[in-house]
């Protein structure tokens, strides 16, 4: 048997492999999805618990430094506001007006505190780096430069502000007010009254430009616009110094002796890692204060032994690494209200548990987990362990345990004896083992989620079935119910046609009746005015008869008349006639001897003036006179 062709030609096998790669590449991309929806879901779930550092918020920002917060809540009091404050080399924080008790860590970097407070005239100077930690009280003004250092390393503080019964930070005005925002407040009048200072240095604050809290901190010889925010802060704080401009030189004052965790001793140490607290009782500076701090650090493949704190509330933010954090809640709890959590925590993460919570924190095989934290108590906590040499349970009876537990008091005596370490254990894989069973929860979580999903789908498929069958037979009822009630209508419809039809009939025969009986009035009217109408004629006759004869009698009479006139008028006529006779007779006979009377008259006076006038011209006058005399005789 030949094995000359049992194994492919080079390029399949090239391919093979490139595809091989290209299959691990892609999963592994899946992988990190899923993960990242996973701590997606997982930071869902503590919500409240755990706040992610992609999740705070942006208070302030410029090329010199950032401020950021968050508000995280125990589930009790809070929440919480936690400030991240990031500042570049060189760079300087505003002065700021403390509304509230104010504790800080400084991460890394360093850099110098100033701050002052009404009940003295000093100015308190701290120098500051990391691990250093520090208290401030509300009314302090205060404010920070960071060092200008070779290695350029930023100055990181994570600052809480207290939230008790007796010092409450108010959201509502935050948790500093910037000084140049009180200054600028007031009229120019007001701060010129005050300040006692010239109209161009108030002008020289009012008039400037709005700056970011985070600002380059560079030296000048001249008096800057911090010079003279300044000396506006002396006046606000009651203090007798002349300035406070970071690069101008003052006298020497004591400086105040601040903590740094890395130059204590932890409270416990061992190959598994260290961890330390800070109260009132080591750092006499907290007192007054509810905020303490405290500082693990688990090495490889370690955990923080399951325990819980009976007087505080832990707010930790994750320094360096990754790990898991178990928290457990009250046996009593109701568990709408409380669930046990798995999460995992990056740096940068804040996570909160509340007191009486069982907790522990587990770092991975790979990699150390530290963080640092605040308690919300200054006093003694004296945390309770379940496991190790220092045990609560050490304390109770075993064969009490054994029946609370429900096993024999040989296994108590086996669970008691076996860890000889305390407080910090070796627990080589426990945030593996922990990050595996918190996703198998989230599977089986999402599964059943998913399972309940598609019962609620089912459901719902079910329910809508049911209301499409429900309404199908509605509408069929409807419809059924419409048709009865079209029955019902086309019935009334045909019985109020058939009333219409009987009604029309009705009023027809009504009608008829009515126009018969119009008619028989109307002929009887017409017989009526038809005898009127003969009677009014044979009236007329009667009256046109006797009218005929009052003219024939009035003709006669007339006639009469006329011919008694006539006759009185021929008689007449013959009267006037004949008196007028008469009266021409008598007029021509007094008209004739008129006449002869003038001619006479006429004559005599002719005959006078011829006897005066001479010759033929006189006779020829009396000769016309004569003639016209006999022309006037013949007219009249």
């Amino acid at each position: 048997m030949s094995y000359k062709n049992s194994n492919p030609p080079f390029p399949l096998a090239l391919f093979i492999f490139f595809f091989s790669l290209l299959s691990l590449a892609a999963a592994f991309s899946s992988s990190a999805k899923v993960l990242k929806n996973i701590e997606e879901d997982v930071s869902g779930s503590a919500a409240g618990f755990l706040v992610k550092k992609d999740q705070r918020r942006s208070l302030a920002e410029s090329e010199y430094g950032e401020i950021s917060s968050i508000d995280v809540t125990d589930g009790r009091r809070g929440p919480y506001h936690v400030q991240f404050i990031t500042m570049e080399p060189n760079s300087l924080f505003l002065p700021v007006l403390l509304h509230s008790d104010m504790v800080f860590y400084v991460h890394t970097g360093s850099g110098r505190l100033s701050w002052a407070h009404g009940k003295d005239d000093k100015i308190h100077k701290v120098p500051i780096k990391r691990g250093d930690i520090n208290r401030l009280r509300p009314g302090c003004v205060f404010f920070v430069q960071s060092d200008l250092q070779t290695e350029r390393q930023k100055l990181r503080i994570y600052a809480i502000f207290a939230n008790t019964d007796d010092d409450v930070y108010d959201p509502t005005i935050g948790a500093y007010s910037s000084v140049r925002d009180l200054v600028r407040g007031f009229d120019t009048k007001v701060l010129r009254s005050a300040f006692k200072v010239s109209e161009e240095v108030i002008e020289s604050i009012t008039n400037s430009t709005e700056q970011s809290a985070i600002v380059h901190a560079l030296p000048t010889k001249k008096e800057t616009f911090w010079d003279l925010e300044a000396r506006f802060l002396k006046t606000f704080i009651g203090a007798s110094y002349d300035g406070m401009a970071l690069n101008k030189k003052h006298k020497k004052k004591p400086k105040t002796k601040t903590y740094n965790i890395f130059h204590e001793h932890p409270d416990f140490k061992n190959c598994n890692g260290w961890s330390l607290t800070v109260n009132e009782r080591n750092w006499p500076l907290l007192t007054g204060s509810n905020i303490g701090l405290f500082m693990v650090n688990l090495t490889k493949g370690s955990m923080m032994g399951p325990h819980w704190n009976p007087r505080a509330t832990e707010i930790a933010i994750v320094l360096h690494g990754q790990g898991m954090v178990r928290v457990v809640c009250s046996s009593t709890a109701k568990k709408s209200e409380c669930r046990n959590l798995r999460f995992r925590v990056h740096e940068g993460d804040v996570f909160a548990v509340p007191m009486f919570h069982p907790m522990a924190q587990m770092s991975y095989n790979n990699d150390s987990l530290v963080f640092m934290g605040f308690s919300t108590t200054t006093r003694r906590n004296y945390p309770q362990f379940l496991a190790g040499k220092y045990s609560v349970l050490q304390t109770l009876n075993r064969e009490v345990l054994a029946v609370s537990l429900n096993v024999t008091n040989t296994t108590i005596d086996q669970l008691l004896a076996a860890q000889a370490d305390s407080i910090i254990l070796d627990c080589t894989s426990c945030a593996e083992e922990e990050e595996k069973v918190m996703l198998e929860e989230i599977e089986k979580e999402r599964e059943e989620e998913e399972a309940k999903e598609r019962e609620e789908q089912r459901k719902r498929e079910e329910e809508e079935q049911k209301q499409r069958e429900e309404e199908e037979t509605r509408k069929r009822e409807e419809k059924k119910r419409q048709q009865e009630e079209e029955r019902k209508q086309e019935e009334e419809r045909e019985r109020e046609r058939q009333q219409e039809e009987e009604r029309k009939k009705e009023e027809e025969r009504e009608r008829e009746k009515q126009q018969e009986e119009e008619r028989e009035r109307q002929r009887q009217q017409e017989e009526e005015e038809e005898r009127e109408r003969q009677r009014q004629q044979e009236e007329e006759q009667k009256q046109e008869e006797e009218r005929e004869r009052e003219k024939q009698q009035e003709e006669k009479e007339r006639k009469r008349r006329e011919e008694d006139t006539r006759r009185q008028q021929e008689e007449e006529e013959q009267k006037r006639a004949h008196k007028k006779q008469e009266e021409y007779s008598k007029r021509s006979e007094e008209e004739a001897q008129t006449e002869q009377e003038e001619a006479r008259k006429q004559q005599e006076e002719i005959q006078g003036r011829t006897r005066r006038e001479a010759g033929t011209e006189s006779q020829e006058e009396q000769g016309g006179r004569g003639l016209d005399g006999e022309a006037g005789r013949r007219e009249i």
